[in-house]
């Protein structure tokens, strides 16, 4: 089981990225995926999930209408875009697979297998 995030990097206050997390080593359109970030200094914090049963999507409160998550089950690769970037967002970003739609969208102990982050670094 592998996921691998990539996609980060330095960008300045309001650009744009996408990450991507590719996933091997099971059934990716059966798994929710989310998108965690943790700031230095700071606890990982719930970004982005979508569900797979529901196809729901949920967003944390500070990267909604700024963030999308997408899914694209044929390349067994989630993706978030960021845009609107604040320094703010500066974090390593992880993505988590969880096997089962989570009860709590945001309880890391329902996702089953994490990647190992990609940097976003946003300053001028």
């Amino acid at each position: 089981v592998q996921l691998q995030a990539s996609g980060g990097g330095l960008v300045q206050p309001g650009g744009s990225l996408r990450l991507s997390c590719v996933v091997s080593g099971f059934s990716f359109a059966d798994y929710a995926i989310g998108w965690f970030r943790q700031a230095p200094g700071k606890q990982r914090e719930g970004v982005s999930s979508a569900y797979s049963r529901t196809g729901m999507t949920y967003y944390a409160d500070v990267v909604k209408g700024r963030f999308t998550i997408s899914r694209d089950n044929a390349k067994n690769t989630a993706y978030l875009q960021m845009s609107s970037l604040k320094p703010e967002d500066t974090a390593v970003y992880f993505c988590a697979a969880a096997r089962k739609d989570p009860w709590l969208v945001w309880n890391e102990s329902e996702y089953h297998y994490w990647g190992r982050g990609t940097q976003v670094t946003v300053s001028s």
